[in-house]
Order: C-alpha cells, then sequence, then structure tokens
C-alpha cells in the first residue's frame, strides 16, 4: 500500500496578523487583517494599508524573490532590519555573547544552530510563522550549514523543546525567540533545572491579551513592540533600553541590553544615543491600530 503523500502546507501570520495559508507552492487562503498599517512595511515595501490583497501579493512576492516554502530558499541573507531576532541573534553569535539559538524556519520548524549567517538568513524575511511542512531537500541544506532540525519528519515549532535539545548538546549561552509566555515560562524552568543562561527575545507580539503580555514582559530579556497594545502599554517602567521608535525594540534585562547594545556596533547606518523616560512611542511613527 502506498503511503499518501504529505501536504505541502505553511502558515503564516503577517502584514497585520493577515493569516495566509500555502498549500503546494499556491496561496490558498487569505483572512482579513487585524490590523491596518505598519511603518516597516511601508518604508520598505510602500504598502499604506494592509488588505487581503496585500498580503496575499506580499507572500507571494516573497516567495518568487527568496523561495520561502521552497526547496530553493535562500538561507543566508543581506540583513533586513537593523535590530530583529535574527540579526541581533546572529551578531551575539558572531561575537561570542551567545553559543547557540533557537530559531523557526520555514520548511524546517524549530532549528538550532550556532551558524550567525545561517541565523539571520533563516529569520530575517519571516513573520509569525504558524505552522509549516518539512521541506526535505532544504532541511538537508540547513543541516549543511550548521543548523540542527529539531524533528526533520515533522518540521515541528517547538521552542521549548529546541532549547531542551540545546542544553542536551552542551550549550550554555542559548537565545531563543518566542512568541508567548507559556513557552517563555517553561524555557525559564529549563534554564534554572540546567543552570545554563537562555536569553529570551520575544517577536510577533500583536494581539498578545492584556495579562498574558505582563507576564511575558516579567519573562523575556528583550522584546519587539509590534502591533501590541499591550506590549507597548505595560513596558513603561520595566524597559532599560530601546532600540527604534516605530517597531520598538524593549529591552527588559541587563543581557538583553548588552546583546542589542553589540548588535548596535554593527549597523551601519547612524545611530543616536541618549538617555530619556521610556518608552519613547512618537504617535505619528506607530503602527495603526494597536491591538
Amino acid at each position: 500500500m502506498l503511503m499518501a503523500k504529505q501536504t505541502d502546507r505553511h502558515v503564516m501570520e503577517a502584514l497585520g496578523k493577515t493569516r495566509v495559508v500555502v498549500e503546494n507552492g499556491k496561496v490558498v487562503e487569505v483572512s482579513e487583517p487585524q490590523t491596518e498599517y505598519c511603518p516597516i512595511f511601508d518604508k520598505v515595501r510602500g504598502i499604506k494599508k494592509f488588505t487581503s490583497k496585500t498580503a496575499k501579493e506580499n507572500i507571494e512576492f516573497r516567495m518568487k524573490d527568496f523561495g520561502m516554502f521552497t526547496e530553493n530558499r535562500a538561507i543566508e541573507m543581506e540583513i533586513f532590519v537593523g535590530f530583529g531576532a535574527s540579526e541581533t541573534f546572529m551578531t551575539g553569535l558572531r561575537r561570542g555573547l551567545l553559543d547557540t539559538c533557537v530559531t523557526a524556519c520555514d520548511g524546517a520548524g524549530t532549528v538550532i544552530t550556532s551558524n550567525p549567517r545561517l541565523a539571520q538568513g533563516m529569520g530575517s524575511r519571516i513573520s509569525g510563522l504558524v505552522e509549516t511542512t518539512p521541506i526535505p531537500k532544504l532541511i538537508e541544506r540547513i543541516q549543511e550549514a550548521g543548523g540542527m532540525v529539531l524533528d526533520p519528519e515533522t518540521a515541528v515549532i517547538d521552542q521549548v523543546k529546541g532549547v531542551k535539545k540545546a542544553i542536551e548538546r552542551g550549550y550554555k549561552k542559548i537565545g531563543v525567540s518566542v512568541t508567548n509566555a507559556q513557552d517563555i515560562r517553561a524555557i525559564r524552568e529549563l534554564e534554572k533545572k540546567h543552570r545554563v543562561e537562555v536569553i529570551g527575545f520575544g517577536v510577533h507580539t500583536t494581539g498578545l491579551p492584556e495579562n498574558e503580555a505582563k507576564e511575558f514582559i516579567s519573562l523575556v530579556d528583550m522584546t519587539t513592540g509590534c502591533t501590541s497594545k499591550w506590549i507597548r502599554g505595560c513596558i513603561a517602567g520595566k524597559t532599560i533600553a530601546q532600540f527604534g521608535t516605530a517597531i520598538p525594540i524593549f529591552a527588559i534585562t541587563q543581557c538583553g541590553k548588552e546583546l542589542l547594545l553589540e548588535r548596535a556596533k554593527e549597523v551601519t547606518d547612524p545611530i543616536l544615543i541618549n538617555t530619556m523616560k521610556l518608552p519613547v512611542q512618537p504617535e505619528e511613527k506607530q503602527p495603526r491600530p494597536l491591538i
């Protein structure tokens, strides 16, 4: 009896947390955006308002431009934003502040890597990856570049198990991208139990409820503000450094601050460093509406 071929299916939340489903190289489902505007997409792609159409077109552009959701996907890419999670982990690995990082990649799921260029390339241009299925040739290429795919058979996205695997492999200073309080809570338990250092970078925070956002802030080392009403609203008094004003990255712990400052050394654009009350969120530069 022949086994049924596994569906090639990938789900991403992008451009205003619009749910986009791609199957066998085609966009088959697009929801309505939950927000309307992001200054990054306006600056980079000239998108003034999110719609189902702009979300579909942008995902199709990424598929064509760097092979997202395909076996030919670029896994080493140029810098996309100054202080994103993948860029910060790249610098941390390069400068010895991290031994490895736990990230996610379409077609592979959770990946553990100590290769700075791979960490950057896998994460630099993906949005909130919700689920993915394995792309065997891509997984092979990631492995050849020094990435350990958590589960090549399922391409599961499980950051907690990824950190656990990194600890089992002997890593002591581990960067991890996290999207929810439950995961970072479990990761902090692993950190305590195994006496390692985990640097948690909060990503894809748009839509976090108030209580979860408060717990999240108390557990991560740094986080993006995304279009999150509650991350931005509850960060006052908690952040010790801020990087950017439109889609700010907030450093909450000293090690988060040091990692982001190390990243700042590699940013080629001019940088203003000042002391002031945080957060700084000029109204005219913010994404909208916050949710």
